[in-house]
């Protein structure tokens, strides 16, 4: 069921295209941003690389930590006015990062931008959707999924361009400028969520005492599905090109097949948006953690030959996950409190996301080529996870 918005709500169109580009700015400038800047900004302040991406570690668990509380506010007052605010973090943020000369402001700049992700990626802006649209909120999360999908695409050039030409602390300065000149126009451009009146929450607090148990079993489920995807996700991003060295790829194949995850991602996003969209997010979120553990089988029976098809069911398993971090909690409990609950269910998550490269890189110089199948293991528990999922709501 739609939800009733206030003022002049735009269209569902309008909408995915401007929270897409909104999040594809948000990705490129904080995610993504130190896998191009990490070696030169560690370079020019005189530390190992290592720093930086420890820094975007702890950046990882400070959003996470926000997201409980970012969830409820969107919940309570919509997520426009939140998202738009998110925007001026980032470019403190950014602005901050392109000053520093030494540890501490290094630090100072990542906690920004850690609060600006726990406002304003993914979670932020699925529940800003169930906000406005409801029920019918699964389309426009696929949506916008569908664009930011390109953040490391389009970013990764431009970063590149601008560290090269102009150095890495003007490449902070430029996305600080999309931010005030691009996303945060188009995050104020979302139509604002009515208020909630007083029968909606009355009925909420009700369907949540009811439903109490079996919800928070479910949430138990979901929250250690995602922490294994994002276990498995943010590990295997890390040492993808390492790992397929060691099963006998050349480093051109290893290339080659990891420039396939990305298409894979989008094309699995565009079979959700289309066939898989007619049936319930369980079916495809079951079929998406089986998809890494089918990768790895064919990569060990065929060796290099078969990189590539290890690469695009890797991807496109990544690509439904992504969707699914919205939808499927959508699905079984409706939107009333949307936000609080998918803010408690990444938590988990965004904690195995951040230590994943350094558990799964330790995993490979102990086991070698075996820690794959690890990853396998903890995508097939995700899968028998979601077997304990009923179908219809759990509230």
């Amino acid at each position: 069921m739609r939800q009733v918005t206030a003022g002049q709500p735009a269209g569902p169109l309008a909408v995915v295209f401007a929270l897409g580009t909104a999040q594809t700015v948000a990705w490129a400038s904080s995610y993504y941003l130190p896998a191009i800047l990490a070696a030169p900004i560690a370079r020019d302040l005189g530390l190992a690389p290592t720093y930086v991406f420890g820094a975007l570690s702890g950046a990882l668990v400070i959003s996470g930590l926000l997201g409980p509380r970012v969830g409820h506010a969107i919940d309570t007052f919509g997520g426009r006015s939140l998202l738009a605010i998110s925007n001026l973090v980032f470019v403190a943020g950014l602005l901050l990062l392109s000053m520093a000369h030494g540890v501490a402001v290094l630090i100072a700049a990542w906690i920004l931008l850690g609060i600006g992700m726990g406002m304003g990626l993914y979670e932020a802006a699925f529940a800003t959707l169930a906000r406005v649209y409801g029920t019918d909120a699964r389309r426009t999360i696929t949506g916008i999924t569908l664009i930011a999908g390109f953040a490391s695409t389009l970013g990764w050039p431009l970063t590149t361009w601008l560290a090269s030409e102009y150095g890495w602390r003007v490449a902070c300065q430029v996305w600080a400028a999309i931010h005030i000149g691009l996303a945060l126009p188009l995050n104020l451009s979302l139509p604002r969520a009515a208020p909630l009146d007083q029968e909606s929450q009355l009925n909420r607090g009700s369907s949540q005492r009811s439903g109490r148990q079996s919800e928070t079993f479910a949430m138990v489920l979901l929250a250690y599905m995602f922490a294994a995807a994002s276990f498995v996700s943010s590990g295997i991003s890390a040492i993808l090109p390492t790992m397929l060295v060691a099963f006998g790829a050349t480093p051109a194949q290893a290339l080659l097949a990891g420039a396939l995850v990305g298409p894979a991602q989008v094309g699995a996003r565009l079979l959700e948006a289309g066939w898989l969209g007619r049936f319930h997010p369980l079916v495809s979120a079951r079929l998406a953690m089986l998809m890494n553990p089918i990768g790895v089988v064919a990569l060990v029976a065929g060796g290099p030959f078969l990189a590539s098809a290890f690469t695009v069911l890797y991807g496109a398993g990544n690509g439904i996950i992504t969707i699914a971090r919205g939808t499927l909690p959508l699905a079984l409990f409706g939107p009333a409190g949307f936000g609080r609950r998918v803010g408690m269910i990444s938590l988990p998550s965004r904690a195995t996301g951040a230590f994943a490269p350094l558990a799964l890189g330790l995993m490979v110089e102990h086991f070698g080529s075996n820690a794959l199948w690890i990853s396998a293991l903890a995508s097939i528990s995700a899968f028998f996870a979601l077997l304990l999922l009923r179908a219809e709501q759990t509230t």
